[in-house]
């Protein structure tokens, strides 16, 4: 292979001005769209993982919250059937629908402090629950005072559960704003790689900027001044800078053209004074 051919070679290869600059507003978008899409994307897992998990505890809070109202309702209906003596109608409370519901409970928030919590509720449940059921003995008996037995034995039973119910809901809450915490600063830590995009961005555009004003712009400008020198001044054009692309072979051809019209006009003068 001759040494021509291997200049050509060369010369082909190099990447141009306009592929340059391309290559380089390219780099920006991709790097800025690679973050971009990571952002979204962890925002958006992070979103729906702990947008069920907030929706979990409103749901929960909900049915901690009925299954308080149940037991007091059943509850105040114990205290009318005491108050009224004539009557020995037993109240009617869903058991299976209590338990179920407490059993979801268990389930559905996944916090270490819920769990024993709701085997408490439970546990105070089944205690109340169990008294409760004295009542029809109770009401049929003339030995046993019913008021004494409704505040002395029943009542304390319900403010267990009641207090238990208290510490469930109150346990569900934490967690409530727990998972909100978590929600909000995930939202600033997935912000972050589009934070990080955007420095990036500025900083490989101020690179640019000045890969432009130092290889492109101010050699423009150099070339300018010296070829409005040799046209007005008639100095010698002698412009060098570093490079291989369009910009340097521009310059190259100038100054082959300059010095060849001052030869040029050397000659004719010399003719002229012959």
């Amino acid at each position: 292979m001759s040494i021509r051919k291997v200049f050509k070679k060369a010369r082909n290869s190099r990447l141009s001005l306009r592929a340059k600059l391309i290559l380089s507003l390219c780099s920006i978008a991709a790097i800025l769209l690679v973050s971009l899409l990571i952002s979204v994307m962890e925002y958006s897992s992070m979103s729906d993982y702990v947008s069920d998990l907030i929706a979990d505890d409103i749901s929960s809070i909900n049915v901690a919250n009925r299954l308080a109202d149940m037991s007091n309702s059943y509850n105040l209906q114990i205290l009318e059937v005491i108050g009224d003596d004539t009557s020995l109608r037993v109240p009617d409370f869903d058991d299976g629908y209590f338990k179920s519901h407490l059993d979801s409970l268990r389930s559905s928030v996944p916090s270490n402090q819920v769990r024993p919590l709701t085997d408490s509720v439970m546990y105070s449940y089944a205690a109340y629950m169990l008294t409760s059921l004295e009542l029809e003995d109770v009401l049929q008996s003339d030995f046993i005072d019913s008021r004494s037995w409704y505040f002395e034995r029943l009542q304390p039973r319900y403010d267990r559960l009641r207090q238990d119910l208290g510490s469930l809901s109150g346990a569900i809450y934490t967690d409530l704003e727990k998972n909100s915490a978590t929600f909000e600063g995930g939202f600033y830590r997935s912000i972050i790689p589009g934070i990080v995009a955007v420095g990036v961005g500025l900083l490989l555009v101020v690179m640019l900027l000045f890969f432009l004003l130092a290889f492109y712009v101010n050699p423009l400008y150099r070339m300018l001044d010296a070829l409005n020198a040799y046209r007005s001044q008639d100095k010698k054009y002698s412009v060098k800078f570093d490079g291989d692309d369009e910009l340097s072979q521009l310059n190259e051809g100038i100054s082959e053209l300059a010095n060849e019209n001052r030869q040029f006009r050397s000659r004719i003068k010399a003719m002229g004074r012959k």
